[in-house]
């Protein structure tokens, strides 16, 4: 019985250990799913709303101060280089014409845009909806990941909106 115990024990032990090795950075995750090497970059600041249904507001901000990203981006071919489109204007900081505003959606609870205006870099627009046969902007729900690197201060916003 002793020895059941203790190679209980050690089992456990070793479960634990093994388990922690798999666990996953955010740079990590964020290169899969935005298709470029994220893991020189440092984790600046997260904000995150989402909550047990999956639903919410969620911007994670890496510093890249090796400026390793921006000769990745200029040669990736599903990074677009600034202005915005007038879907991803609309999701970072919202645009008025005549009567009508439309956005912003990726804010705080105040409804501060999560990303600050960014005058250079390169953006990535990921649509994760199922359903894609209505524009973006004219949907009931988004599922949506925006991306956008300031070449001025080297940071990488990755934010994203679930509803």
């Amino acid at each position: 019985m002793k020895y059941t115990c203790l190679a209980a024990g050690i089992a456990a032990a070793l479960l634990i250990t093994l388990s922690a090795c798999g666990a996953v950075s955010p740079q990590e995750t964020l290169s899969r799913e935005l298709g470029v090497d994220l893991s020189s970059g440092t984790a600046f600041s997260s904000y995150d709303t989402h909550g047990g249904n999956g639903d919410g507001t969620s911007c994670t901000v890496l510093d890249f101060t090796d400026h390793s990203l921006a000769g990745q981006l200029e040669d990736a071919s599903d990074w677009t280089p600034l202005p915005l489109d007038p879907t991803a204007q609309a999701l970072v900081y919202g645009i008025s014409e005549d009567t009508v505003s439309i956005g912003p959606f990726l804010t705080d609870a105040d409804g501060t845009p999560l990303v600050p205006e960014i005058q250079t870099g390169y953006y990535r627009l990921l649509d994760r909806q199922h359903n894609k046969e209505t524009p973006l902007l004219e949907r009931f729900s988004f599922n949506f990941t925006l991306a956008l690197y300031d070449t001025d201060t080297d940071r990488l916003y990755v934010c994203e909106l679930d509803t």
